[in-house]
Formats: C-alpha cells, sequence, structure tokens
C-alpha cells in the first residue's frame, strides 16, 4: 500500500468499522435544521468533536483511542439548507439528490418493505419541511456509560442553538414505543458477547481493503482484489472515497470545488428487520429433508457457517468442517483472520459448495461472474480471454459495511418484535455501486446463470403465492445427488427505513459550517 491517505481529513467511520474495534455499542441521532445560521454553528461546533481516521496508539502521528467516537452526514436537503451554492449541489449524484425513498422500486422495497411500513421518522412527505431528515450523527462507545456521556454532550450542543436544529423522534423501540434516537449493539449469547446478527451468523468477515488504510495491511488476502498471478492487491481508493482514482483509472464524478468532495463519500442507511420466527421455521422444515441437515443448510443460505464464519468453499460438508475448526481453534488470530476470507470461487465454479444464491456470493461474487463453460456437463470455469484483471467486474461493486444489530430478540418463534440490523455502506458511486448489487444482484440472479432467482437472505421474496420464489442449491458436477430446491422462499428480511447522505472530509465539513463553500 505505498499510497498515503491524508487521514486527519478523512471521517473515521470511513476507514474503520469501529466494531472491530472495540465499539460494542452505537446510537444513531437525526436532525431537523430550521435555521441555517444557527444549523451553520452546530456543524462547527459539532465537526471539533468528530473523530478522524488517524491512526491510534501510542507511536509517531498516533492519537490515544477514544472512549467514544462520532461522526455526521448529510443528507441532500441539509446542504440546500445549510447554503451549499447551487452550482454545487447540482453536481452530487442523483441517486442522493432523490433519496432512498424515491428509489424504492430499483432497491426492491416493495409490500412490507415498501415505505408506508417504514418507522415514522423517514415517513416525511417533505411538504412538512419540519420533519425532514437533514443531519444523521453517529456514537459508537466502548461501555455503554460512555455512549451516555456522549449522548449527552449531543443534547447540550442541540440546546445551544435555540430551537435551530431539533432532534427527529419516530424510531420504533420495544413494545412500539417511539424514540428520539436508534440504539444498536452487539448480540449477547449465553452472557457473551458475540459477531453474530439474529439469524445466528457470524458476521462483518470480509470488508474489502483499499489503497491507503494503514490498519488493514495485514487484512488484504480476500478482501483486495485478485489478480493474474494469484495474489490479492488492495482495491483503488477511488472505489470509495471522491477525489482518487478508482479501478477504472478515473476520478468518480464529484461536486465543485473539489476541496467539498475530496476525501468525502456516500453512506446508505438502513434499517432491515429481522423476521427470525419466519426463517427458523423454514430452516425447521427443510433442515429435516435437506442432505447433510439443517446447519449445512443455513451455511448454505449465506456461504458460511453460522458458528464461526467458516466459508462453505474451504469447508464443504461437515467432515471438512470438522477439519476447519480443528484447525481454526489452533491458529492465532491473524491466521484466523485469513482462513475466514482468503478463498476464491475458482474451484467451485458450479456452485456445488457456494450456490450462486447465497449471500456472500450475491455480494462479492469475487472472479466467478467471467465463467464459461467447462468440460463437464454442468460445470464452469473462469474465462482466462475476457479480461485482464479476474474479478474486474465486481471491483467496481464493491461496498464498505459499516453498523451493528439492533434490540433483542426475544421469542425465536415469532417475527414481530424489534430486532434487526441497522446496516450503512459507503461508496463512491451509489449507482454503480450499491444499487447495483441490491437490484441486480441481490434481487435477479441472470448474472449467476440462475434467471430470477433471488438471494437468499436479502431478496424481497413475494410474500403471496402469485410469484413464488425460488432458489437451487447446486451439486459438484460428478455428483450423483439431485440439486435441492427450496421452495416459496419467504421474506426473511424487512427494510424499516433509511436515507442517502453525504459523508464530508473535515476540510468540506469546516467549509459548510464556515459557509464558504465556493464552486468558482
Amino acid at each position: 500500500m505505498t499510497q498515503k491517505l491524508e487521514l486527519t481529513d478523512i471521517q473515521g467511520n470511513v476507514l474503520r468499522a469501529y466494531g472491530r474495534f472495540g465499539y460494542p455499542v452505537a446510537r444513531y441521532v437525526f436532525f431537523n435544521i430550521r435555521d441555517d445560521r444557527k444549523g451553520r454553528a452546530f456543524v462547527d461546533a459539532i465537526s471539533k468533536r468528530v473523530t478522524t481516521a488517524v491512526e491510534w496508539g501510542d507511536g509517531p502521528g498516533q492519537i490515544k483511542q477514544p472512549d467514544w467516537t462520532l461522526n455526521i452526514a448529510f443528507a441532500y436537503q441539509a446542504l440546500k439548507e445549510l447554503g451549499v451554492p447551487r452550482s454545487s449541489l447540482i453536481g452530487f449524484s442523483p441517486e442522493f439528490i432523490s433519496g432512498m425513498k424515491d428509489r424504492r422500486d430499483i432497491l426492491g422495497d416493495d409490500g412490507p418493505s415498501s415505505p408506508e411500513h417504514w418507522d415514522p421518522i423517514w415517513c416525511s412527505n417533505r411538504v412538512e419541511r419540519d420533519k425532514d431528515i437533514h443531519i444523521f450523527i453517529s456514537l459508537n462507545a466502548r461501555l455503554p456509560q460512555f455512549l451516555l456521556e456522549a449522548y449527552q454532550w449531543l443534547l447540550g450542543e442541540v440546546d445551544k442553538t435555540g430551537g435551530g436544529v431539533v432532534q427527529l423522534d419516530g424510531h420504533r423501540g420495544d413494545n412500539g414505543e417511539i424514540l428520539p434516537y436508534q440504539d444498536s449493539h452487539i448480540v449477547m449469547e449465553n452472557g457473551q458477547p458475540t459477531a453474530k446478527e439474529h439469524f445466528g451468523y457470524t458476521d462483518g468477515i470480509s470488508d474489502p481493503v483499499f489503497e491507503g488504510v494503514p490498519y488493514d495491511e495485514a487484512r488484504l488476502p480476500g478482501r483486495g482484489k485478485q489478480m493474474p498471478n494469484g495474489k490479492w492487491a488492495p482495491l483503488a481508493t477511488g472505489e470509495f472515497i471522491l477525489g482518487h482514482v478508482d479501478e477504472a483509472h478515473e476520478y468518480p464524478p464529484a461536486p465543485e470545488p473539489v476541496l467539498l468532495s475530496r476525501n468525502g463519500t456516500y453512506m446508505i442507511y438502513r434499517k432491515l428487520h429481522e423476521n427470525v420466527g419466519t426463517f427458523e421455521a423454514y430452516l425447521e422444515e427443510h433442515g429435516s429433508k435437506f442432505p447433510g441437515g439443517k446447519e449445512l443448510l443455513a451455511a448454505k443460505f449465506v456461504g458460511r457457517w453460522r458458528d464461526n464464519g467458516a466459508p462453505l468453499v474451504s469447508a464443504p460438508d461437515t467432515a471438512a468442517k470438522a477439519k476447519f475448526d480443528a484447525d481454526f481453534a489452533a491458529a492465532d488470530a491473524k491466521t484466523k483472520d485469513k482462513m475466514l476470507s482468503d478463498f476464491t470461487y475458482d474451484n467451485d465454479m458450479s456452485g456445488g459448495k457456494c450456490p450462486f444464491s447465497a449471500h456472500i456470493r450475491r455480494i462479492n461474487p469475487r472472479a466467478s461472474l467471467e465463467m464459461v463453460r467447462g468440460d463437464k456437463p454442468g460445470a464452469m470455469k473462469i474465462s482466462t480471454d475476457a479480461f485482464d484483471t479476474p474479478g474486474a467486474l465486481t471491483n467496481r461493486r464493491r461496498l464498505l459495511r459499516r453498523g451493528l444489530p439492533y434490540g433483542e430478540v426475544k421469542d425465536r418463534t415469532r417475527d414481530d418484535g424489534n430486532h434487526g440490523i441497522v446496516i450503512m455502506m459507503l461508496n463512491a458511486d451509489i449507482n454503480r455501486q450499491f444499487e447495483f448489487v441490491q437490484q441486480q444482484w441481490v434481487n435477479y440472479g441472470n448474472d449467476f446463470i440462475a434467471a430470477n432467482d433471488k438471494e437468499i437472505i436479502l431478496g424481497n421474496h413475494s410474500v403471496d403465492d402469485k410469484l413464488p420464489s425460488k432458489a437451487v442449491l447446486q451439486v459438484e458436477p460428478d455428483s450423483n445427488e439431485a440439486p435441492y430446491i427450496l421452495p416459496k422462499i419467504p421474506r426473511f428480511v424487512e427494510t424499516r427505513g433509511g436515507e442517502y447522505f453525504f459523508v464530508p472530509s473535515m476540510t468540506a465539513l469546516r467549509m459548510i459550517a464556515k459557509g464558504v463553500v465556493d464552486p468558482t
């Protein structure tokens, strides 16, 4: 990683998934600007406490790790309210300007995921401008008491605006109460903290590694991009941060002036409710029929075993899983990290190990989309002449993932309750990255030679019998077994809200606060 990023200018949540750095609790707070001058004063005050991407430690150029972090982002309407000039505003992406709700058809937010079912905070019709979400602030903390400390500090800054900035409520909590914030936290299991989400899968494993991030250098294998020589290289910075060259050797589209956009990025915020009861019932029904049993079937849904995240391409059956577990238990932390991510689909082009509709294969297909037919019936292999770089198609679709689960599952036989995951995805191009993955890879299967089969976990599966979803769990080409068909897949995940935000650099944040954005 030869490129040096301006770590003091980039917000910390862009480069760090805070959960991995010892921050198990978070609070997400949203605000409406009622007075532009007071709004800019609020942004100025907040900017002085924003956590940057500077390295933590005791060495040169490092700082002490904070007890709590704070980061800020803006919806498009906020930039208008704060006085960003129109000639700069028109340079933002059309998707960001439209907002997530207006993109619901592309995202597949229909049926129980459609906006009328979202938490009340997301239901502003833009006629009621005093209810529009303008500012997003995230607080992450090492302990609950530090989260409370951070929140009290934030409320104090809001009070200083004298009503110029107003905190919005409307987040559904337990028992249907409406809260002024969205809390998130790691899932506990038998009194111990885990890296799991509410379906029971170990999560947050293979976040992309890109050029210039010093604390990700050791995590490159399996998280970067595949090279023709079989090694891994970091992705281009411009896939995730504006003002830097991307995988096409171009600068991603961005507003002027350069100082407004450089070192910033777009953030997709989505609150996703998990239908745990439906998931458990469907898994139980088909797990009793599936060769290999319930846990192998659960692994087929995602492409990883639930307990420790072992990838199916490395542990495709229970015998291989037992060996993986023994090696995993004996390995050090660095080796374990590599075991979970350092794999390809080169030896699984048929999908016999990791199905084409499995979550991790749809979200990051690696080089498996450059396929041609192999020598055996039903077998596929990577084309050697279509692209100079394996995974070239996938490298333009990667997403940084942030966030934590929310709520607690109190009854695993029921879907209701307040539990799911808040996921925040960061990218330089909302349409080319997030929206493409959501529309073409999650809710459609043609790129995977899977017709209109959806991704099993996140797909917007039909909620009636008119257009039932299915998924084919492939087998090896030389296997005597028949593929297993998952019929009438129910909707396991429902959208409960979300928006597109712009995460500015520290330079841009100060420019916005001072009202000195000048596109000329």
